[in-house]
Parts: C-alpha cells; structure tokens; sequence
C-alpha cells in the first residue's frame, strides 16, 4: 500500500507531517484534543466538532471498527481526524482507514499527538490546516492563518434540523430546540416516554408554545454560543413561563437569555474522564465537549452554580428555582460514569415538570 503524505499547519507556524489516510483533500478550522479512550465515531459524529479538526491523545484508534449504531449523527460532523496510530485488523468492519476513504474523509495518522495536546495546553486551542496528499507545510500554515476564528463563524444552521418534526410518546410533552443535538439525547428524553417536538435553531417562543409543551429542552450545538441569538430570544421569552433545561450550549444559551456573558476557554474540555463537583459535595465522571464557558460573575441574583469543574474551577451547571430554569455543561446522556448522571440529571427533569 502506498503511504500517502499529509501534514498539519498551526496558526503560530508549527506542522507536523504524517501519514495520510482517506482521501486527498484540505480542510482548516480549530485544532481540538479529546482524551477518550473509547467512543472515537460518537466523537467524529457529535454535531459539537462541526469545523473542528479532532485529535485524540489516546494512542489507537480504531480497534473495534466503525460502530455505525453509536453515531451521534448520521454523517462525520469534525473537519478531520489526527491520531496517534489507527488499527488496521480491527475487532470488527469496517476499518477507519476504509470507512474514511469510502465516504471521503480527512485523516492523518503516525503523530506525536501528545506533543501537540502539551502545546495545544501551553497556547490555546489554535487554528490549524490539514493537507492529505502534499506536505507542503507553508501551504498548510498559511491556510490555517486564513481561516477565521470561531467566533466568527455561525455553525449551527448547518447541523440543526431543517424543519419541525415530531416523535410520539405517551408522557410529557417537550419542546426541544436542536443546536446540534446528539442521538443520545433524543434517546434519553425517549426512554422516559417523552413526547418530543423537536425544532429548528431559529424557532420562535410563539411556535413553542402552540404545540402546548410542559418544558423546553436546550440542545448542545457547535461554535461561540452568543451566535445561537435566535435561541437565545426565544428562551428570554420563555422564562417563567415553561420549565427550562439545558445541555452543554443549552447551559450557555439560558445563561445569556438571563443576561449573563460567556468566554472562551483557553482550550476547552472534552473527554469522557472530566470530574464536576455536585452542590451536594458528590462528585460524579463526566463526558464534555465544550469550548466557552459561563462567567459565573454575571449570573443575576437568584440563579445558583449547582456544578462545578474539579478540575479549573468553571461553571458546570446552574439552577434558577424562580424561573424553573436547570442546565449542565456537560453531557449526562453520554455515560461518563457507570450511567451515573443520565438518571440523575434526565430522572430528575422529568421529575420536575408538572
């Protein structure tokens, strides 16, 4: 088999150069690291990574195949892959080296990816450009410096649903906004007889209202949150009127709806091993992909931090009993743990609708 060359530019002027694998082509947004050992398609797949190249630390991907049923999504959402090594003999078909090239996708792999998780660590999430099929690292660097910021591009028409639909359910009726959202969550919300309405990013508080739901579900979603303004007006609008929860951007867009800022993390936080700290004292494993954060300074008076990251101190969730208002960062339906905070965030909302 002929290797094929590929090379990875940073913003700042570093490249890598690798092995590519998929097809010959280009692609350039955030450089991103996930620490998960498993669940590498439910990251490809998670709507959150669209214009994001993904890097995984662990070592080997691929040793179980591509585990179509786990997708998040029904097409690779991230930019590219960057690994370590992929596993040619998987446990199961297809390969991710011939998934990859049966649906025209960007990987390389043969890279240092923990040198790159240390700088990523050293200087901030950076831009990146990557090449299969040249190594032309001027090339790739220059791309990567073109490339606009994150928080200048508006991701989340391209993965919200494009029209309303509906999935019957014989219990509670919930309105759900989708920035983005995650199968899994549609599945939790499901297991436990939810009657959902799901709807476009730019829905309106007066189409949420006519389908006459007992709360609204704020979805998680890709990119700078304060460019969800759509759904930010309509949960400003919805405020005390309807039980509110949110996951992940659905944290950020409630706290913005209440006038609260957000920022950008320094590099973000996603992997399947992040410990939260519960109001309570218990600390539960958590799964995460974000890469902004509450300014928990801001919040107005009568919304509490009901979570919060061992790990740096950021906001992992916050409640508002006046307006009924509840949301996580990270991601419950996602199984960090022993499937410890699906039951106690998703039991929990039910628990709390009238």
């Amino acid at each position: 088999m002929e290797i094929m060359k590929a090379v990875l530019g940073l913003e700042d002027g570093q490249f890598v150069h690798g092995e590519g694998f998929g097809v010959e082509g280009e692609c350039a947004g955030e450089l991103v690291f996930n620490t998960q050992m498993t669940g590498y398609m439910e990251s490809l797949t998670d709507p959150s990574y669209f214009g994001q190249i993904l890097m995984f630390t662990f070592p080997l991907i691929g040793n179980y195949g591509v585990d179509i049923k786990n997708f998040q999504n029904e097409k690779i959402c991230a930019l590219g892959a960057i690994t370590k090594e992929i596993c040619e003999k998987p446990a199961a078909q297809p390969s991710i080296r011939s998934f990859f090239e049966e649906h025209n996708l960007l990987g390389m792999t043969g890279v240092d990816t923990r040198a790159l998780t240390i700088s990523t660590r050293v200087h901030g999430t950076m831009r990146a450009a990557l090449v299969v099929g040249s190594d032309d690292s001027d090339y790739a660097i220059s791309l990567a410096r073109k490339t606009p910021q994150i928080t200048d591009i508006i991701p989340i028409p391209e993965v919200s649903c494009k029209a309303p639909y509906h999935i019957p359910g014989n219990g509670k009726r919930i309105a759900v906004i989708d920035l983005g959202i995650k199968k899994n969550m549609i599945t939790s919300l499901m297991k436990r007889s939810g009657d959902l309405y799901i709807f476009p990013y730019n829905v309106t508080s007066d189409q949420i209202m006519a389908c006459k739901p007992h709360a609204l579900f704020v979805s998680n979603g890709p990119g700078d949150p304060k460019q969800a303004t759509d759904a930010i007006r309509c949960v400003r609008e919805l405020l005390g009127k309807l039980p509110i929860f949110g996951i992940c951007m659905g944290n950020q867009v409630s706290a913005l709806a209440l006038g609260a800022n957000t920022y950008k993390l320094k590099f973000g936080h996603r992997g399947a091993n992040q410990p939260v700290r519960f109001k309570d004292g218990r600390i539960f494993i958590t799964t995460q992909n974000h890469g902004f954060a509450v300014d928990a300074e801001t919040l107005p008076e009568g919304s509490k931090v009901t979570y919060t990251n061992v790990n740096d101190g950021t906001i992992e969730g916050f409640e508002n009993e006046d307006l009924c208002l509840t949301t996580v960062q990270f991601h419950p339906e996602a199984h960090g743990g022993p499937r410890d905070t699906e039951a106690h965030f998703f039991d929990g909302l039910f628990g709390r609708i009238a």
